[in-house]
């Protein structure tokens, strides 16, 4: 009640979220290596089962709890969002408020981003497979902008090709 303030502590915890970017770009390798050892492993399985089942656990899977730090930064940020909307412009909290929701929206930004650049990766790496694995593209420069069917044309007769475009 002597200073109703949250802007300022999310300040400062703010830039420890942009490590949340390493798990979110591990977070489907993780998941499948989980999925392939609980396949694999009876032991392994029940084990995590026998976890499971503790209270603690809230009745919830193995998954569902790696999944809650995936979801953490985009909660923090529609928070800080609703926090702002409500709260009077002139109230003292309002500009360090203000730099958190900045702050954590820029590792909301780096979050995805990272998604994305190994979503870009994993695609590169199917394609590679695809093609025989023959020209080496899987490298983090390399971006597919678009796949899909097209219509070569030959210059001689005029005649359409179907071919598959990775672009």
């Amino acid at each position: 009640t002597t200073t109703p303030r949250i802007g300022d502590i999310l300040q400062k915890l703010a830039p420890f979220l942009k490590m949340y970017g390493e798990y979110v770009k591990n977070f489907d390798n993780a998941m499948e290596l989980v999925k392939m050892w609980t396949e694999r492993s009876p032991v392994f399985k029940f084990i995590i089962q026998d976890i499971q089942k503790e209270k603690v656990c809230g009745n919830l899977t193995l998954q569902h709890h790696m999944l809650e730090p995936v979801q953490r930064i985009p909660r923090y940020e529609m928070l800080l969002k609703d926090y702002l909307r409500k709260l009077p412009q002139d109230s003292l909290d309002w500009k360090d408020a203000e730099k958190s929701l900045e702050i954590i929206s820029t590792a909301a930004s780096h979050s995805n981003s990272a998604i994305r650049k190994m979503e870009n990766l994993k695609k590169l790496l199917e394609i590679y497979e695809m093609l025989g694995e023959e020209e080496d593209i899987v490298n983090p420069s390399n971006e597919l902008i678009k796949e899909g069917q097209i219509l070569k044309l030959a210059a001689r007769n005029t005649s359409a090709q179907e071919r598959y475009l990775f672009l």
